[in-house]
């Protein structure tokens, strides 16, 4: 069997399996996502969400008054989140782009970017690559939000499954602690927040590390 690129899973994921069956899709906005972006000094004006996937975080923002983007490797993600602004009456952006790739067609610059449960996705040979581009797409001061499964997560075989842990949708995920994530952003962001939370599921808690950080200059 070819194994897919993460582009290929996630259409197979969102073309196959109703959007109220994926397991990370939340019909709302969690509310601490809500929360880090309203209480931002000066408030942000320009939103970005990277892996927005049916866009329902990106719609949640939107509600709130924010100038938000939503950003997804898979177009058939994009047109739900597209489709569900519409018939939400509520005005945002959807780009289909790859968050590894040069995002050109992503127009920023924006006051805060967010991934939320994105970053488990992107290897560690990749990380470095997406940093440069969350920084990219930020302007001066602006602040990012990263939250990703914790290598002390109970799923998918629990802590001795190691850091790289398979799903039952066929995707692997890599689970990452507090000291990797810290060191990750520290040559370009100042970070501020770097905590290990409990993260609603469907079925169950995720265990995920916060970082919340504001970009460096340069």
């Amino acid at each position: 069997m070819v194994e897919q690129t993460v582009k290929e899973q996630m259409e197979r994921i969102y073309r196959q399996i109703a959007p109220a069956d994926i397991p990370w899709n939340h019909q709302a906005a969690p509310a601490p996502l809500l929360g880090a972006v309203q209480s931002r000094r000066p408030p942000p004006r320009r939103v970005v969400e990277l892996g927005c996937g049916a866009g329902n975080n990106v719609i949640g923002l939107a509600r709130l008054g924010f100038d938000v983007t939503g950003v997804d490797i898979a177009e058939t993600a994009i047109g739900i989140a597209s489709a569900a602004a519409r018939t939400a009456g509520v005005a945002c952006t959807f780009v289909a782009a790859d968050v590894l790739g040069d995002l050109a067609t992503v127009a920023g610059p924006f006051d805060f970017a967010c991934d939320w449960e994105l970053l488990h996705h992107i290897f560690p040979a990749d990380r470095e690559t997406y940093v440069r581009n969350v920084h990219r797409l930020l302007g001066r001061g602006g602040s990012y939000l990263s939250v990703s499964f914790s290598e002390e997560d109970p799923q998918f075989g629990g802590t001795r499954a190691g850091k790289l842990r398979k799903t039952s949708l066929g995707t692997e995920l890599y689970f990452s602690s507090e000291e990797e994530i810290g060191a990750l952003l520290a040559p370009l962001f100042h970070v501020a927040e770097l905590k290990t939370i409990d993260l609603r599921a469907k079925r169950g808690s995720h265990r995920a590390v916060w970082a919340l950080a504001t970009r460096r200059s340069g």
